[in-house]
This record gives C-alpha cells, sequence and structure tokens, in this order.
C-alpha cells in the first residue's frame, strides 16, 4: 500500500533534513507504527504521503499512485486523522461530516452512525465550536472513516482523550484492520503502538533507525526475566528472576514448589525501553 525510497526533505532547501534517505514499505493489511518523539519526522513524512507536503527527493507510491502526480482518486482510497483537530466550528458535527462527505467519488458511511460509534451522537446538531478538544478529536477521527478508507493514516489518535474513549478508539482501529483497512499510525505512545502495531519504525532526527515487529524487538533487546510474589510465613518476598541464569531458574522452582506464590509474570522490556536503548533519546 505504501512504497517509500530514498526519501528526503528539507523546509530550508538545504542540507538541513527533516527527514533523511527514508525506505520503507507497508504491506496491504498491516498497521504500521511511525514512532518517534516531537520532531523526529514523523509528521513530515506523513505529510509527503498524503500529498500535503510536496515530495522533493525520492519516488513514494501510496495506494498504487505515485504521489509526484496526485490523482484525485488516490483521495477516495485513504483517510486522515488529524492530531490537532481541524472541524469547522461554525457548523454542527453532523453538518462536518455531511459536507465532507461530497468531496467523495465512492459511497461514503452514514454520518449518524459514525457519531453513534464514538459516543458524539447526542450532540449531531451542536456547532464543533462548543465542542471539548476531545470530542473534536473524536469528530476528527470519525470524518477519516466517511469513504471507508483503504489506507488510514492516522496522528495520536488517542491523544487527549480520557483512558475509556481511548480504548474505543484503539477497539474501533483493530476492528477496521480485521475487516483489511491498512493503517499508518504515528505516535510517541509506544503503549499504543505496542497494542495495535504489527510492525513499528523507529525515527529520530528524521532518520530511520530500524523497522521490525514489537515482538521481534522485544525478544531482541528485552531481557528474559519473571517478577515474582511469595509469602514465607507471615512476609511478603518479591524477586526479579532470569528465565536464562541457571541459579535463578533452580531459585524459582524452589519457590514455585512451596506453594506460596501469590503474583508471578514475565517482565519484558517496553517499546519505549528498547526505543531509548536503540536511539539513546527519549520519546518527549
Amino acid at each position: 500500500m505504501i512504497k517509500v525510497e530514498g526519501l528526503y526533505h528539507s523546509y530550508t532547501k538545504d542540507e538541513k533534513y527533516a527527514v533523511k534517505n527514508a525506505n520503507f514499505e507497508v504491506e496491504k493489511g498491516e498497521v504500521f507504527g511511525f514512532l518517534g518523539p516531537s520532531g523526529a519526522g514523523k509528521s513530515t513524512t506523513q505529510g509527503i504521503l498524503t500529498g500535503l507536503l510536496q515530495l522533493q527527493t525520492g519516488k513514494v507510491n501510496v495506494a498504487g499512485y505515485d504521489i509526484r502526480k496526485l490523482d484525485r482518486r488516490m483521495f477516495n482510497k485513504i483517510g486522515m486523522s488529524f492530531e490537532q483537530s481541524n472541524v469547522y466550528g461554525k457548523l454542527t458535527a453532523l453538518e462536518n461530516l455531511e459536507f465532507y462527505r461530497k468531496l467523495f467519488d465512492v459511497p461514503t458511511n452514514d454520518p449518524k452512525e459514525l457519531l453513534k460509534i464514538v459516543g458524539l451522537e447526542h450532540v449531531a446538531n451542536k456547532r464543533a465550536i462548543e465542542f471539548s478538544k476531545g470530542m473534536k478529536h473524536r469528530l476528527t477521527f470519525v470524518r477519516s472513516m466517511l469513504n471507508n478508507p483503504e489506507l488510514w493514516f492516522l496522528d495520536e489518535p488517542t491523544t487527549g482523550l480520557d483512558p475509556a474513549i481511548a480504548s474505543q478508539i484503539k477497539d474501533i482501529v483493530k476492528a477496521k484492520n480485521d475487516e483489511g483497512t491498512t493503517v499508518f499510525l504515528t505516535t510517541h505512545n509506544m503503549y499504543v503502538a505496542d497494542e495495535l502495531c504489527n510492525r513499528v519504525a523507529f525515527i529520530i532526527d528524521g532518520d530511520i533507525k530500524l523497522i521490525d515487529s514489537p515482538r521481534n524487538l522485544k525478544l531482541q533487546y528485552g531481557e528474559k526475566l519473571v517478577e515474582v510474589e511469595y509469602r514465607v510465613s507471615d512476609t511478603l518476598k518479591k524477586e526479579k528472576l532470569s528465565l536464562i541464569d541457571e541459579k535463578d531458574r533452580l531459585h524459582l522452582n524452589e519457590i514455585i514448589n512451596t506453594g506460596q506464590v501469590e503474583l508471578m509474570h514475565t517482565k519484558e522490556a517496553t517499546l519505549e525501553e528498547i526505543f531509548i536503548k536503540v536511539t539513546g533519546r527519549g520519546l518527549e
């Protein structure tokens, strides 16, 4: 669905690159995460892929179209949910969706049904200027679903949302992906990426450091540890033991055989810890 070769972009038209020599592919049906801190080059790359920024150097193919030769038919195939909501404040929620659906040359979803799935049906006839930041974000999100996109660009889809709504948004993304929608997710939230993505790319200072699945990254960079809490007489003890070290494994077996284990779980590296290890930089 996406193929990028030798992508460079400079806002100052010199060698100060916001994105430099980016090469990656996104396969049909996968959720691909583009991960990095603010200023890493995520939004620049996404802007080029969606036609918002002009391609300077490199080859980019999106949904079967050469981005150098923008074709309106491409926009029938893609959806875009921006981190910064850009809805029309003077229009109601329903009017925003009704206006936007007229821009497409393909069948569109029922705006009322879209508002319902994100809990905005009760404010369908309320002007967007009166909405909270989270409500505007949800409206922007469902607007990107109007044309049943084959390729769905999501920029920080859970930012500013309370945990319940954020969980609902993630469930919607999973459901659409199960239906075959390809998702390009840009985020600095490694927990969202870990939950949703088949593969992730780490980008820092415009440079893609690696691309792999969250599972492979954890196996490659994470330590194989187990945290166990157990009780000896009336004392609760907690230990972190290696599954590789023979002495730790034998000790773990002894603890298990006592039958006093209360909690036990594997301790794997998080994507954020791996990102810091790989890039030497945090996500803020």
